[in-house]
């Protein structure tokens, strides 16, 4: 489509001045992978599907019409995710998630063509019985990438990323290539704390779907927007499972809402339990979060049958130290209640 394109927008009158001229040289890739001969790419290993019109019929070099089933389990690596594992022990920077492209669909709106990403993430070296996912295009790696440059220059000196080709950026052999690339690129930000932890990070993988989910609640959408607060869920504890604590309650009291709403009272007594525990690990003083979450807990358990003296006792503690309890908002007001989650 973008040869179609260039030829589109290139004058006729110059085309026939100069004749056909010498073929196309096609920009080489930033990221440019090589074979893994050491076997330090086993943990980024795995299968990438294409849908059946994935491959465009108006790209011209013979890959029309192919469908890449399964990648060679002989994985591809960057020279710096090379360098990188080399001197591990040195450095201290251990990659305990892997990022996996396993479907790469091509979509097409009567605006664009763009090939739609779907990489999941799940614990290195261990079973993971609940991987989380998103999907996202080129073009939000690529404004991820640019953020981070923006604001950790240092830490993102020299960090390898494809560039966006001029054609063939619909052919299996380039859509393979570049979600290898981008399983690489994941791979190092997620190994660096700073990064890790930025909120450019932090929300491209699940801030905006904590947004969609807040306004799927406030509708009373529950059975839409459960699916993506138990994502939400996921992406926190596999990304940062000891904060931003603000996001965690919010994502939490999401869960307990829906699953209250929807009749699953074990699954919201559960939720809220871990949202109870998150207060007494991190010590955390979100006062109104607090007090709904214990009421909340005391109302589901009063229905499940469970033990509530506990979450009795320690509203009774916050109502001694000063704190309004009665006619508080409840969970599901603090969820329509609260601020844009990308600014908090």
């Amino acid at each position: 489509m973008a040869s179609k394109l260039l030829r589109r927008f290139r004058p006729t009158t110059l085309k026939e001045r100069r004749g056909p001229g010498p073929p196309e040289v096609e920009p080489p890739e930033v990221a440019e992978l090589v074979d893994d001969t050491e076997g330090l790419s086993v943990r980024l290993s795995g299968t990438l599907s294409l849908s059946e019109d994935s491959l465009g019929s108006e790209e011209s070099d013979g890959n029309e019409g192919r469908c890449i089933e399964e990648l060679s389990t002989h994985s591809l690596l960057t020279q710096q995710l090379r360098e990188m594992w080399a001197n591990a022990q040195d450095h201290s920077l251990p990659i305990s998630l892997t990022f996996e492209v396993t479907e790469a669909n091509v979509v097409k709106d009567i605006h664009a063509k763009y090939v739609m990403y779907t990489i999941y993430l799940l614990h290195s070296g261990q079973y993971d019985p609940s991987p989380a996912f998103i999907t996202c295009r080129y073009s939000d790696l690529e404004r991820l990438r640019r953020s981070l440059r923006s604001r950790y220059p240092h830490e993102m000196t020299a960090v390898s990323f494809p560039h966006k080709r001029l054609r063939k950026n619909f052919t299996a052999e380039t859509i393979a290539k570049r979600s290898r690339a981008f399983e690489q690129f994941l791979c190092y930000v997620s190994s660096v704390p700073l990064l890790r932890q930025s909120p450019e990070f932090l929300g491209f993988f699940y801030l905006r779907d904590m947004e969609k989910a807040q306004h799927l609640t406030c509708t009373g959408l529950y059975q839409l927007a459960l699916p993506l607060w138990m994502n939400c869920w996921g992406l926190q504890e596999k990304l940062c499972p000891v904060g931003p604590a603000t996001h965690r309650l919010l994502v939490l009291a999401g869960l307990v809402v829906c699953h209250q709403d929807l009749d699953s009272l074990a699954d919201a007594q559960a939720f809220s339990e871990r949202a109870l525990r998150l207060f007494q690990d991190t010590q955390e003083q979100n006062v109104p979060f607090h007090i709904a979450f214990l009421q909340a807990h005391i109302q589901i358990s009063w229905r499940v049958g469970v033990d509530k003296r506990s979450s009795e006792a320690a509203l009774l503690r916050l109502q001694e130290a000063g704190h309004v309890t009665q006619n508080a908002p409840t969970l599901k007001e603090m969820v329509i209640r609260a601020t844009n989650p990308l600014t908090t």
